[in-house]
Protein backbone atom coordinates (compact mmCIF):
# COMPACT_ATOMS: atom_id res chain seq x y z
CA UNK A 1 0.00 0.00 0.00
CA UNK A 2 2.36 2.39 0.71
CA UNK A 3 5.41 1.19 -1.27
CA UNK A 4 4.55 -1.62 -3.80
CA UNK A 5 1.66 -1.34 -5.73
CA UNK A 6 0.27 -4.82 -6.03
CA UNK A 7 -0.61 -7.81 -8.56
CA UNK A 8 -3.54 -5.17 -8.80
CA UNK A 9 -1.36 -2.41 -10.50
CA UNK A 10 -0.69 -5.09 -13.30
CA UNK A 11 -4.22 -6.94 -12.99
CA UNK A 12 -6.67 -5.10 -11.72
CA UNK A 13 -5.94 -1.59 -12.60
CA UNK A 14 -5.67 -2.23 -15.92
CA UNK A 15 -9.36 -3.19 -16.21
CA UNK A 16 -10.71 0.23 -15.84
CA UNK A 17 -10.00 3.78 -15.13
CA UNK A 18 -11.65 4.46 -11.89
CA UNK A 19 -13.82 7.96 -11.78
CA UNK A 20 -16.79 8.85 -9.79
CA UNK A 21 -19.81 5.65 -9.28
CA UNK A 22 -21.86 5.07 -10.78
CA UNK A 23 -22.18 5.76 -14.40
CA UNK A 24 -24.59 5.48 -17.15
CA UNK A 25 -23.88 1.44 -19.01
CA UNK A 26 -22.90 1.63 -22.72
CA UNK A 27 -25.09 -1.49 -23.27
CA UNK A 28 -28.21 -2.18 -21.39
CA UNK A 29 -28.84 -5.98 -21.98
CA UNK A 30 -24.84 -6.47 -21.50
CA UNK A 31 -25.15 -4.99 -18.06
CA UNK A 32 -28.23 -6.38 -17.14
CA UNK A 33 -26.42 -9.96 -17.35
CA UNK A 34 -23.30 -8.48 -15.95
CA UNK A 35 -25.31 -7.69 -12.88
CA UNK A 36 -26.90 -10.89 -13.15
CA UNK A 37 -24.02 -12.80 -12.49
CA UNK A 38 -22.81 -10.11 -9.23
CA UNK A 39 -26.44 -11.13 -8.04
CA UNK A 40 -25.14 -15.08 -8.65
CA UNK A 41 -22.06 -15.05 -6.81
CA UNK A 42 -23.28 -13.41 -3.99
CA UNK A 43 -26.11 -15.31 -3.66
CA UNK A 44 -24.31 -18.66 -4.16
CA UNK A 45 -21.93 -17.55 -1.86
CA UNK A 46 -24.19 -17.13 0.58
CA UNK A 47 -25.00 -20.77 0.21
CA UNK A 48 -21.45 -21.89 0.87
CA UNK A 49 -20.93 -20.12 4.18
CA UNK A 50 -24.83 -19.45 5.26
CA UNK A 51 -23.24 -17.90 8.68
CA UNK A 52 -22.69 -14.90 6.20
CA UNK A 53 -25.86 -15.01 5.44
CA UNK A 54 -26.78 -14.73 9.32
CA UNK A 55 -24.25 -12.02 10.24
CA UNK A 56 -25.65 -9.73 6.51
CA UNK A 57 -29.41 -10.02 8.45
CA UNK A 58 -30.50 -12.68 6.05
CA UNK A 59 -32.05 -15.20 7.55
CA UNK A 60 -33.12 -18.01 5.01
CA UNK A 61 -29.81 -20.28 5.72
CA UNK A 62 -30.09 -19.69 9.85
CA UNK A 63 -30.54 -23.50 10.37
CA UNK A 64 -27.78 -24.58 8.53
CA UNK A 65 -24.25 -24.90 9.43
CA UNK A 66 -21.93 -25.97 6.00
CA UNK A 67 -18.76 -28.05 6.83
CA UNK A 68 -16.53 -26.40 5.73
CA UNK A 69 -13.52 -28.89 6.02
CA UNK A 70 -14.95 -31.42 4.19
CA UNK A 71 -13.46 -32.50 0.78
CA UNK A 72 -17.01 -32.19 -0.64
CA UNK A 73 -17.14 -28.51 0.40
CA UNK A 74 -13.39 -27.93 -0.49
CA UNK A 75 -14.49 -29.60 -4.29
CA UNK A 76 -17.26 -26.64 -4.66
CA UNK A 77 -15.12 -23.62 -3.49
CA UNK A 78 -12.58 -25.13 -6.44
CA UNK A 79 -15.52 -25.12 -9.25
CA UNK A 80 -17.37 -21.44 -7.48
CA UNK A 81 -14.51 -19.47 -7.94
CA UNK A 82 -13.30 -20.97 -11.24
CA UNK A 83 -16.81 -21.29 -13.17
CA UNK A 84 -17.33 -17.07 -12.29
CA UNK A 85 -13.78 -16.70 -13.55
CA UNK A 86 -14.86 -18.14 -16.57
CA UNK A 87 -18.12 -16.51 -16.83
CA UNK A 88 -16.13 -12.89 -16.59
CA UNK A 89 -14.38 -13.18 -19.01
CA UNK A 90 -17.51 -12.99 -21.73
CA UNK A 91 -17.37 -9.43 -20.67
CA UNK A 92 -15.31 -6.90 -22.15
CA UNK A 93 -14.10 -3.65 -20.28
CA UNK A 94 -14.98 -1.84 -23.35
CA UNK A 95 -18.96 -2.88 -22.56
CA UNK A 96 -19.05 -2.02 -18.81
CA UNK A 97 -19.37 1.10 -17.11
CA UNK A 98 -16.45 2.54 -14.51
CA UNK A 99 -18.47 1.17 -11.16
CA UNK A 100 -19.03 -1.80 -13.16
CA UNK A 101 -15.10 -2.69 -14.35
CA UNK A 102 -14.23 -1.57 -10.57
CA UNK A 103 -16.73 -5.14 -9.42
CA UNK A 104 -14.88 -7.24 -12.43
CA UNK A 105 -11.61 -6.44 -11.45
CA UNK A 106 -12.16 -6.81 -7.82
CA UNK A 107 -14.20 -10.42 -8.23
CA UNK A 108 -11.66 -11.62 -10.26
CA UNK A 109 -8.98 -10.90 -7.24
CA UNK A 110 -11.69 -12.76 -5.04
CA UNK A 111 -11.72 -16.01 -7.58
CA UNK A 112 -7.39 -15.84 -7.76
CA UNK A 113 -7.09 -15.18 -4.26
CA UNK A 114 -9.44 -17.81 -3.13
CA UNK A 115 -8.20 -20.41 -5.69
CA UNK A 116 -4.60 -19.98 -4.71
CA UNK A 117 -5.41 -20.29 -1.18
CA UNK A 118 -6.46 -23.81 -1.65
CA UNK A 119 -3.04 -24.78 -2.65
CA UNK A 120 -2.44 -24.40 1.16
CA UNK A 121 -2.89 -26.86 4.02
CA UNK A 122 -4.91 -24.13 6.47
CA UNK A 123 -7.75 -26.33 7.12
CA UNK A 124 -5.46 -29.04 8.70
CA UNK A 125 -5.32 -26.48 11.96
CA UNK A 126 -8.62 -25.94 12.09
CA UNK A 127 -9.06 -24.40 15.34
CA UNK A 128 -6.87 -21.78 17.46
CA UNK A 129 -7.65 -19.62 20.32
CA UNK A 130 -8.44 -16.49 18.45
CA UNK A 131 -10.43 -16.75 15.00
CA UNK A 132 -11.52 -20.29 14.45
CA UNK A 133 -15.36 -20.83 13.94
CA UNK A 134 -15.56 -22.69 17.54
CA UNK A 135 -15.41 -19.01 18.92
CA UNK A 136 -17.55 -17.08 16.31
CA UNK A 137 -20.70 -20.23 17.21
CA UNK A 138 -19.59 -19.00 20.82
CA UNK A 139 -21.20 -16.12 20.30
CA UNK A 140 -24.25 -16.91 18.76
CA UNK A 141 -24.89 -19.39 21.23
CA UNK A 142 -25.33 -16.43 23.52
CA UNK A 143 -28.54 -15.38 22.08
CA UNK A 144 -26.84 -11.32 22.04
CA UNK A 145 -25.01 -11.66 18.57
CA UNK A 146 -26.56 -12.09 14.85
CA UNK A 147 -28.18 -15.38 15.25
CA UNK A 148 -31.96 -14.36 15.88
CA UNK A 149 -33.80 -15.90 18.88
CA UNK A 150 -37.22 -14.43 18.38
CA UNK A 151 -39.53 -16.85 17.52
CA UNK A 152 -40.38 -20.43 18.03
CA UNK A 153 -38.93 -21.15 14.23
CA UNK A 154 -35.79 -19.23 15.39
CA UNK A 155 -35.05 -21.72 18.21
CA UNK A 156 -35.55 -24.74 16.05
CA UNK A 157 -33.40 -23.02 13.78
CA UNK A 158 -30.51 -22.83 16.01
CA UNK A 159 -31.10 -26.83 17.05
CA UNK A 160 -30.78 -27.53 13.31
CA UNK A 161 -27.33 -25.35 12.79
CA UNK A 162 -25.63 -26.33 16.06
CA UNK A 163 -26.35 -30.08 14.57
CA UNK A 164 -24.27 -28.73 11.86
CA UNK A 165 -21.70 -27.12 13.81
CA UNK A 166 -21.13 -30.52 15.84
CA UNK A 167 -20.29 -32.11 11.62
CA UNK A 168 -17.86 -29.40 11.86
CA UNK A 169 -16.11 -30.76 14.99
CA UNK A 170 -15.77 -33.46 14.22
CA UNK A 171 -14.37 -32.97 11.04
CA UNK A 172 -12.01 -30.76 12.78
CA UNK A 173 -10.39 -33.22 14.88
CA UNK A 174 -10.08 -35.65 11.50
CA UNK A 175 -8.09 -32.96 9.98
CA UNK A 176 -5.86 -31.99 12.94
CA UNK A 177 -4.89 -35.91 12.85
CA UNK A 178 -4.21 -35.03 9.30
CA UNK A 179 -1.87 -32.47 10.54
CA UNK A 180 -0.26 -34.42 12.39
CA UNK A 181 0.78 -36.53 9.75
CA UNK A 182 1.72 -34.08 7.72
CA UNK A 183 3.64 -31.67 10.09
CA UNK A 184 0.83 -29.21 9.95
CA UNK A 185 -0.07 -28.26 14.21
CA UNK A 186 -0.34 -25.60 16.06
CA UNK A 187 2.63 -24.08 18.36
CA UNK A 188 1.83 -25.76 21.88
CA UNK A 189 1.78 -22.14 23.19
CA UNK A 190 -1.51 -22.00 21.33
CA UNK A 191 -2.79 -25.26 22.25
CA UNK A 192 -3.06 -24.42 26.08
CA UNK A 193 -4.85 -21.06 24.92
CA UNK A 194 -7.79 -23.27 23.33
CA UNK A 195 -8.20 -26.00 26.27
CA UNK A 196 -9.92 -24.00 28.73
CA UNK A 197 -12.09 -22.40 26.15
CA UNK A 198 -13.22 -25.84 24.84
CA UNK A 199 -13.50 -26.95 28.81
CA UNK A 200 -15.68 -23.90 29.44
CA UNK A 201 -18.17 -25.81 27.41
CA UNK A 202 -18.01 -28.83 29.02
CA UNK A 203 -19.74 -26.81 31.88
CA UNK A 204 -23.17 -29.50 32.83
CA UNK A 205 -25.13 -27.22 34.84
CA UNK A 206 -27.41 -26.03 32.46
CA UNK A 207 -27.98 -22.59 34.16
CA UNK A 208 -24.09 -21.79 33.61
CA UNK A 209 -24.07 -23.05 29.82
CA UNK A 210 -23.00 -20.55 27.17
CA UNK A 211 -25.71 -22.38 24.82
CA UNK A 212 -28.28 -22.31 26.92
CA UNK A 213 -28.52 -18.68 27.29
CA UNK A 214 -31.50 -18.49 24.52
CA UNK A 215 -33.65 -20.00 26.87
CA UNK A 216 -32.98 -17.29 29.77
CA UNK A 217 -34.60 -14.68 27.44
CA UNK A 218 -37.84 -16.26 25.87
CA UNK A 219 -39.82 -13.66 24.11
CA UNK A 220 -42.79 -12.85 26.19
CA UNK A 221 -45.59 -13.86 23.47
CA UNK A 222 -44.28 -17.83 23.76
CA UNK A 223 -46.71 -20.05 25.32
CA UNK A 224 -45.74 -22.52 28.63
CA UNK A 225 -45.91 -25.40 25.89
CA UNK A 226 -43.62 -23.72 23.44
CA UNK A 227 -41.09 -22.96 25.86
CA UNK A 228 -40.84 -26.58 27.64
CA UNK A 229 -40.52 -27.83 24.25
CA UNK A 230 -37.59 -25.51 23.56
CA UNK A 231 -36.63 -26.29 27.21
CA UNK A 232 -36.02 -29.79 26.47
CA UNK A 233 -34.82 -29.60 23.14
CA UNK A 234 -32.00 -27.47 24.19
CA UNK A 235 -30.92 -29.59 27.43
CA UNK A 236 -30.90 -32.55 25.04
CA UNK A 237 -28.82 -30.52 22.81
CA UNK A 238 -26.55 -29.29 25.49
CA UNK A 239 -25.75 -32.54 28.00
CA UNK A 240 -26.40 -35.11 24.79
CA UNK A 241 -24.34 -33.23 22.26
CA UNK A 242 -22.30 -30.33 22.91
CA UNK A 243 -20.84 -31.29 26.35
CA UNK A 244 -19.93 -35.07 24.86
CA UNK A 245 -18.31 -33.52 21.53
CA UNK A 246 -16.74 -30.82 23.23
CA UNK A 247 -15.60 -33.15 26.01
CA UNK A 248 -13.83 -35.09 23.17
CA UNK A 249 -12.05 -32.30 21.58
CA UNK A 250 -10.79 -31.35 24.90
CA UNK A 251 -9.40 -34.74 25.76
CA UNK A 252 -7.45 -34.89 21.80
CA UNK A 253 -6.38 -31.65 22.38
CA UNK A 254 -4.72 -31.66 25.62
CA UNK A 255 -3.53 -35.19 25.21
CA UNK A 256 -2.20 -36.27 21.39
CA UNK A 257 -2.44 -32.83 20.44
CA UNK A 258 -0.86 -30.89 22.75
CA UNK A 259 2.57 -33.82 22.46
CA UNK A 260 2.52 -33.24 18.94
CA UNK A 261 2.16 -29.62 18.60
CA UNK A 262 5.45 -27.99 17.45
CA UNK A 263 7.90 -25.41 19.37
CA UNK A 264 8.26 -22.92 16.38
CA UNK A 265 6.21 -20.30 16.91
CA UNK A 266 6.03 -18.76 13.39
CA UNK A 267 4.40 -20.31 10.08
CA UNK A 268 8.58 -21.30 9.30
CA UNK A 269 7.67 -24.27 11.21
CA UNK A 270 5.10 -25.88 8.99
CA UNK A 271 5.97 -27.03 5.70
CA UNK A 272 5.45 -24.51 2.56
CA UNK A 273 4.99 -21.85 5.64
CA UNK A 274 7.16 -18.97 3.02
CA UNK A 275 4.88 -19.41 0.29
CA UNK A 276 1.97 -19.56 2.54
CA UNK A 277 3.04 -17.00 4.65
CA UNK A 278 4.03 -14.93 0.89
CA UNK A 279 0.11 -15.42 0.30
CA UNK A 280 -1.02 -14.43 3.64
CA UNK A 281 0.91 -10.79 2.92
CA UNK A 282 -0.78 -10.72 -0.14
CA UNK A 283 -3.65 -11.77 1.12
CA UNK A 284 -4.40 -9.02 4.12
CA UNK A 285 -2.38 -6.34 2.63
CA UNK A 286 -3.48 -6.62 -0.93
CA UNK A 287 -0.12 -5.18 -2.10
CA UNK A 288 3.37 -7.55 -3.49
CA UNK A 289 5.38 -6.14 -0.76
CA UNK A 290 7.62 -8.95 0.48
CA UNK A 291 8.54 -9.90 4.06
CA UNK A 292 11.62 -8.22 3.92
CA UNK A 293 10.42 -4.93 2.87
CA UNK A 294 7.63 -5.10 5.21
CA UNK A 295 10.19 -5.62 8.34
CA UNK A 296 12.26 -2.69 7.47
CA UNK A 297 9.43 -0.25 7.08
CA UNK A 298 8.35 -1.54 10.37
CA UNK A 299 11.53 -0.33 11.70
CA UNK A 300 11.80 2.63 10.36
CA UNK A 301 8.13 3.55 11.88
CA UNK A 302 8.86 2.14 15.15
CA UNK A 303 12.02 4.89 15.10
CA UNK A 304 10.05 7.58 14.14
CA UNK A 305 6.83 6.93 16.48
CA UNK A 306 9.19 7.17 19.12
CA UNK A 307 10.71 10.44 18.54
CA UNK A 308 7.08 11.61 18.76
CA UNK A 309 6.57 9.50 21.98
CA UNK A 310 9.62 10.96 23.60
CA UNK A 311 7.51 14.11 23.18
CA UNK A 312 4.78 13.48 25.40
CA UNK A 313 7.19 12.11 27.92
CA UNK A 314 9.37 14.97 28.28
CA UNK A 315 5.54 16.71 28.22
CA UNK A 316 4.62 15.37 31.73
CA UNK A 317 7.52 15.72 32.94
CA UNK A 318 8.33 12.33 33.33
CA UNK A 319 12.14 11.44 34.13
CA UNK A 320 13.83 8.31 32.33
CA UNK A 321 13.90 6.66 29.20
CA UNK A 322 11.01 5.70 26.89
CA UNK A 323 11.01 1.79 28.36
CA UNK A 324 10.58 3.10 31.77
CA UNK A 325 7.90 5.34 30.60
CA UNK A 326 6.22 2.74 29.11
CA UNK A 327 6.34 0.72 32.46
CA UNK A 328 5.11 4.05 34.46
CA UNK A 329 1.73 4.32 31.61
CA UNK A 330 1.43 0.03 32.07
CA UNK A 331 1.20 0.52 35.99
CA UNK A 332 -0.17 4.03 37.02
CA UNK A 333 -3.08 3.59 39.27
CA UNK A 334 -4.56 6.71 38.10
CA UNK A 335 -5.20 5.72 34.51
CA UNK A 336 -6.86 2.10 35.77
CA UNK A 337 -9.82 4.07 37.91
CA UNK A 338 -13.07 2.10 37.60
CA UNK A 339 -14.15 -0.80 39.51
CA UNK A 340 -17.23 -1.75 38.02
CA UNK A 341 -16.98 -3.33 34.01
CA UNK A 342 -19.96 -0.77 33.36
CA UNK A 343 -17.68 2.25 34.03
CA UNK A 344 -15.51 1.05 31.07
CA UNK A 345 -19.02 0.75 28.52
CA UNK A 346 -20.02 4.36 29.71
CA UNK A 347 -16.20 5.68 29.23
CA UNK A 348 -17.06 4.80 25.69
CA UNK A 349 -19.95 6.45 25.47
CA UNK A 350 -19.13 9.51 27.04
CA UNK A 351 -16.05 9.79 24.61
CA UNK A 352 -18.60 9.21 21.66
CA UNK A 353 -20.90 12.18 22.93
CA UNK A 354 -17.78 14.58 23.31
CA UNK A 355 -16.75 14.05 20.07
CA UNK A 356 -20.28 13.83 18.31
CA UNK A 357 -20.52 17.72 17.25
CA UNK A 358 -17.41 17.65 15.31
CA UNK A 359 -18.10 15.10 13.37
CA UNK A 360 -19.38 17.56 10.96
CA UNK A 361 -16.46 18.97 10.08
CA UNK A 362 -14.85 15.64 8.91
CA UNK A 363 -18.27 13.87 7.37
CA UNK A 364 -21.19 15.16 5.66
CA UNK A 365 -22.37 11.69 5.34
CA UNK A 366 -23.06 9.37 8.49
CA UNK A 367 -24.78 5.98 8.33
CA UNK A 368 -28.02 5.17 9.78
CA UNK A 369 -27.12 1.61 11.22
CA UNK A 370 -27.49 1.88 15.12
CA UNK A 371 -24.48 1.17 16.87
CA UNK A 372 -23.66 -0.58 20.49
CA UNK A 373 -20.79 -0.61 22.88
CA UNK A 374 -20.77 -4.17 24.42
CA UNK A 375 -18.14 -6.08 26.96
CA UNK A 376 -17.04 -9.19 25.25
CA UNK A 377 -18.63 -12.42 26.09
CA UNK A 378 -16.92 -13.85 29.24
CA UNK A 379 -15.88 -17.25 27.83
CA UNK A 380 -13.76 -15.85 25.26
CA UNK A 381 -12.73 -12.31 26.68
CA UNK A 382 -9.46 -13.13 28.16
CA UNK A 383 -7.66 -14.64 24.72
CA UNK A 384 -9.86 -11.95 22.90
CA UNK A 385 -9.18 -8.23 21.35
CA UNK A 386 -11.45 -5.36 21.30
CA UNK A 387 -13.05 -5.41 17.87
CA UNK A 388 -16.38 -4.40 15.74
CA UNK A 389 -19.34 -6.73 14.71
CA UNK A 390 -21.61 -5.16 11.52
CA UNK A 391 -24.91 -4.22 11.47
CA UNK A 392 -27.58 -6.39 9.29
CA UNK A 393 -27.80 -4.82 5.75
CA UNK A 394 -31.07 -3.95 6.26
CA UNK A 395 -29.90 -1.93 9.40
CA UNK A 396 -32.21 -3.60 12.05
CA UNK A 397 -29.09 -5.28 13.83
CA UNK A 398 -26.92 -2.82 15.19
CA UNK A 399 -23.22 -2.72 14.85
CA UNK A 400 -21.31 -3.70 17.95
CA UNK A 401 -18.00 -2.74 19.58
CA UNK A 402 -16.94 -5.73 22.18
CA UNK A 403 -14.66 -4.23 24.90
CA UNK A 404 -12.90 -7.38 26.68
CA UNK A 405 -12.72 -6.31 30.50
CA UNK A 406 -11.41 -9.92 31.56
CA UNK A 407 -10.03 -7.35 34.99
CA UNK A 408 -11.55 -4.16 35.56
CA UNK A 409 -9.30 -3.73 38.53
CA UNK A 410 -5.98 -3.17 35.93
CA UNK A 411 -8.31 -1.96 32.78
CA UNK A 412 -5.91 1.17 32.06
CA UNK A 413 -7.98 4.00 30.08
CA UNK A 414 -5.03 5.82 28.48
CA UNK A 415 -5.46 4.11 25.04
CA UNK A 416 -9.98 4.28 25.14
CA UNK A 417 -9.74 7.47 22.99
CA UNK A 418 -8.37 6.16 19.77
CA UNK A 419 -9.33 2.76 20.37
CA UNK A 420 -13.03 4.02 20.26
CA UNK A 421 -12.11 6.35 16.72
CA UNK A 422 -10.86 2.87 15.30
CA UNK A 423 -13.20 0.29 16.23
CA UNK A 424 -16.44 2.54 16.62
CA UNK A 425 -16.71 6.25 15.13
CA UNK A 426 -15.83 6.82 12.89
CA UNK A 427 -13.42 3.66 12.19
CA UNK A 428 -15.17 0.30 11.45
CA UNK A 429 -18.76 1.61 12.25
CA UNK A 430 -18.79 4.16 9.70
CA UNK A 431 -16.73 2.24 6.85
CA UNK A 432 -18.56 -0.78 7.47
CA UNK A 433 -21.85 0.48 7.62
CA UNK A 434 -21.99 3.31 4.79
CA UNK A 435 -20.74 -0.08 2.60
CA UNK A 436 -23.61 -1.74 3.67
CA UNK A 437 -25.93 1.08 3.34
CA UNK A 438 -25.21 1.99 -0.04
CA UNK A 439 -27.68 1.74 -2.81
CA UNK A 440 -24.87 2.01 -5.91
CA UNK A 441 -23.03 -1.21 -4.94
CA UNK A 442 -23.77 -4.64 -5.85
CA UNK A 443 -24.60 -7.28 -2.90
CA UNK A 444 -21.19 -8.85 -2.99
CA UNK A 445 -19.12 -6.01 -2.96
CA UNK A 446 -21.41 -5.07 0.46
CA UNK A 447 -20.37 -7.64 2.46
CA UNK A 448 -16.52 -8.02 1.13
CA UNK A 449 -13.58 -7.81 3.68
CA UNK A 450 -10.02 -6.50 2.63
CA UNK A 451 -7.86 -5.99 5.82
CA UNK A 452 -5.77 -3.55 4.38
CA UNK A 453 -8.24 -0.64 3.44
CA UNK A 454 -10.53 -1.89 5.81
CA UNK A 455 -7.95 -1.58 9.01
CA UNK A 456 -5.94 0.68 7.50
CA UNK A 457 -9.57 2.90 7.35
CA UNK A 458 -9.54 2.39 11.30
CA UNK A 459 -6.17 2.85 12.02
CA UNK A 460 -6.17 6.24 9.66
CA UNK A 461 -9.18 7.55 11.95
CA UNK A 462 -7.38 7.30 15.05
CA UNK A 463 -5.15 9.93 13.54
CA UNK A 464 -8.37 11.94 13.52
CA UNK A 465 -9.19 12.40 17.24
CA UNK A 466 -7.47 16.16 17.17
CA UNK A 467 -9.78 17.27 14.62
CA UNK A 468 -12.66 15.75 16.22
CA UNK A 469 -11.85 17.68 20.02
CA UNK A 470 -10.11 14.35 21.46
CA UNK A 471 -6.22 13.93 22.55
CA UNK A 472 -6.41 16.87 25.09
CA UNK A 473 -5.52 14.60 27.44
CA UNK A 474 -1.60 13.99 27.29
CA UNK A 475 -2.19 10.55 28.21
CA UNK A 476 -4.53 10.02 25.66
CA UNK A 477 -2.56 11.40 23.27
CA UNK A 478 0.50 9.32 24.27
CA UNK A 479 -2.46 6.30 23.75
CA UNK A 480 -3.00 7.16 20.24
CA UNK A 481 0.94 7.21 19.63
CA UNK A 482 0.74 4.26 21.32
CA UNK A 483 -2.08 2.78 19.12
CA UNK A 484 -0.13 3.70 16.19
CA UNK A 485 3.14 1.74 17.41
CA UNK A 486 1.59 -1.21 18.16
CA UNK A 487 0.68 -1.57 14.49
CA UNK A 488 4.54 -0.22 13.62
CA UNK A 489 5.38 -3.00 15.83
CA UNK A 490 3.27 -5.68 14.11
CA UNK A 491 5.55 -5.02 10.53
CA UNK A 492 8.07 -6.18 12.76
CA UNK A 493 7.24 -8.92 14.57
CA UNK A 494 4.90 -10.64 12.38
CA UNK A 495 7.40 -10.58 9.84
CA UNK A 496 9.94 -11.49 12.72
CA UNK A 497 8.02 -14.85 13.74
CA UNK A 498 6.94 -15.77 10.71
CA UNK A 499 9.93 -14.98 7.89
CA UNK A 500 13.27 -14.03 10.11
CA UNK A 501 12.42 -17.43 12.38
CA UNK A 502 11.53 -15.24 15.85
CA UNK A 503 10.25 -17.09 18.65
CA UNK A 504 7.38 -16.04 20.95
CA UNK A 505 9.44 -15.21 23.45
CA UNK A 506 11.55 -12.74 21.16
CA UNK A 507 8.16 -11.18 19.76
CA UNK A 508 7.27 -10.55 23.56
CA UNK A 509 10.24 -9.01 24.30
CA UNK A 510 10.45 -6.73 21.27
CA UNK A 511 7.05 -5.33 22.38
CA UNK A 512 7.44 -4.41 25.45
CA UNK A 513 10.45 -2.49 24.83
CA UNK A 514 8.76 -0.53 22.40
CA UNK A 515 5.47 0.11 23.78
CA UNK A 516 2.85 0.38 26.79
CA UNK A 517 1.00 -2.52 26.62
CA UNK A 518 0.81 -4.87 29.58
CA UNK A 519 2.46 -8.07 29.46
CA UNK A 520 -0.17 -9.78 29.45
CA UNK A 521 -1.45 -7.62 26.60
CA UNK A 522 1.22 -8.33 24.41
CA UNK A 523 1.17 -12.11 25.04
CA UNK A 524 -2.08 -12.44 23.92
CA UNK A 525 -0.82 -10.29 20.81
CA UNK A 526 1.68 -12.03 20.07
CA UNK A 527 -0.14 -15.23 20.10
CA UNK A 528 -2.79 -13.77 18.33
CA UNK A 529 -0.17 -13.61 15.02
CA UNK A 530 1.30 -16.76 15.55
CA UNK A 531 -2.17 -17.77 14.64
CA UNK A 532 -3.13 -16.12 11.76
CA UNK A 533 0.22 -14.77 10.09
CA UNK A 534 0.03 -11.95 8.09
CA UNK A 535 -3.46 -10.03 8.90
CA UNK A 536 -1.65 -7.79 11.97
CA UNK A 537 0.52 -5.93 8.43
CA UNK A 538 -2.36 -4.73 7.08
CA UNK A 539 -3.13 -2.00 9.83
CA UNK A 540 -0.17 0.20 9.23
CA UNK A 541 0.36 -0.82 5.28
CA UNK A 542 -3.26 0.24 4.70
CA UNK A 543 -3.28 3.87 7.17
CA UNK A 544 0.27 4.77 5.07
CA UNK A 545 -1.54 4.81 1.68
CA UNK A 546 -4.66 6.53 2.95
CA UNK A 547 -2.95 9.45 4.83
CA UNK A 548 -0.55 9.31 1.45
CA UNK A 549 -3.56 9.72 -0.79
CA UNK A 550 -5.30 12.64 1.34
CA UNK A 551 -1.86 14.18 1.28
CA UNK A 552 -1.47 14.13 -1.97
CA UNK A 553 -5.02 15.72 -2.62
CA UNK A 554 -4.28 18.46 -0.24
CA UNK A 555 -0.87 19.81 -2.07
CA UNK A 556 -3.03 18.81 -5.45
CA UNK A 557 -6.27 20.75 -4.63
CA UNK A 558 -4.87 23.35 -1.97
CA UNK A 559 -7.99 25.58 -0.78
CA UNK A 560 -10.62 23.65 -2.96
CA UNK A 561 -9.42 20.50 -0.83
CA UNK A 562 -12.71 19.25 1.15
CA UNK A 563 -11.53 17.05 3.83
CA UNK A 564 -15.61 15.74 4.10
CA UNK A 565 -15.23 14.85 0.01
CA UNK A 566 -11.87 12.94 0.32
CA UNK A 567 -13.62 10.71 2.52
CA UNK A 568 -16.90 10.41 0.51
CA UNK A 569 -14.44 9.37 -1.87
CA UNK A 570 -13.29 6.59 0.13
CA UNK A 571 -15.73 5.80 1.71
CA UNK A 572 -17.87 5.63 -0.94
CA UNK A 573 -16.67 2.72 -2.87
CA UNK A 574 -17.22 0.22 -0.14
CA UNK A 575 -14.17 -2.11 1.07
CA UNK A 576 -11.52 -2.60 -2.00
CA UNK A 577 -7.68 -3.59 -2.60
CA UNK A 578 -5.64 -0.66 -2.35
CA UNK A 579 -4.47 0.31 -5.64
CA UNK A 580 -8.11 0.25 -6.92
CA UNK A 581 -8.40 2.92 -4.06
CA UNK A 582 -5.50 4.60 -4.94
CA UNK A 583 -6.47 4.82 -8.46
CA UNK A 584 -9.91 5.83 -7.46
CA UNK A 585 -8.61 9.27 -5.55
CA UNK A 586 -6.17 9.79 -8.51
CA UNK A 587 -8.70 10.34 -10.83
CA UNK A 588 -10.62 11.93 -8.28
CA UNK A 589 -8.05 14.87 -7.83
CA UNK A 590 -7.19 15.04 -11.98
CA UNK A 591 -10.98 15.78 -12.26
CA UNK A 592 -11.30 18.72 -9.09
CA UNK A 593 -7.44 19.90 -9.62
Amino acid sequence: MTKKITLLYTILVSFFSCKQEPKQVNTPGLSANFSTILDNYYEDGLKLNPINATMAGDHRYDDIFINLLSDEYLDRIKTHYNTYKNELDAFSDEDLSDSEKMSKAILIWECNMNLEEQKFNANLTPIDQMWSPNLFMGQLASGSSAQPFKTVEDYQKWLKRVDGYLEWLNSAEERMREGMEKGHVLPKSLIVKVLPQLESLTERNLENHLFYKPIKKFPIDFSEEEKSNLEEGFTKMILEKIVPAYERLHKFMSEEYLDAGRESSGIQGEPDGDAYYAHQIKKYTTTNMTAAEIHELGLSEVARIRSEMEKIKIAVGFEGDLKAFFDFVRSNKELMPYKDPNEVIDNFNAIHEHMKPQIEKLFDVKPKTAFEVRRTEAFREKSASAEYNPGSLDGTRPGIFYVPIPDVMVYNTYSDESLFLHEAIPGHHYQISLTQESDVLPKFRKTLWYSGYGEGWALYSESLGTELGLYTDPYQLFGMLGAEMHRAVRLVVDTGLHYKGWTREEAIQYSLDNEAESEASITSEIERYMANPGQALSYKIGQLKIRELREKAEKAMGENFDIRKFHNQVLETGCVPLALLEDKINSWIKVNN
